[in-house]
């Protein structure tokens, strides 16, 4: 009894509401009209996919300043160092 109290879900605290522009809506609405599905479902698909992606790109562009950063640094202590 417990866990099902616990487990419960709050009507509608899964949906999600978004303002997008009127071209992407109707990229998604095109999406939807050619491969016969609803544009929720268009737009699941797209979250699902898009996700892990936004995730690798955040991560690479995350190593890529830390990179830089470490880069630039070993170049202020070389030149630096010249001016020794």
């Amino acid at each position: 009894m417990e866990n099902e109290q616990k487990e419960k879900k709050v009507r509608g605290e899964h949906c999600l509401n978004i303002f997008v522009s009127y071209e992407l809506k109707k990229q998604l609405k095109d999406l939807a009209e050619k491969y016969d599905r609803t544009t929720s479902d268009i737009v699941r698909a797209v979250l699902r996919i898009g996700i892990p992606m936004m995730e690798g790109l955040s991560q690479a562009e995350e190593v890529m300043v830390k990179e830089y950063i470490q880069l630039f640094r070993k170049l202020r202590q070389v030149k630096s160092l010249k001016e020794v």
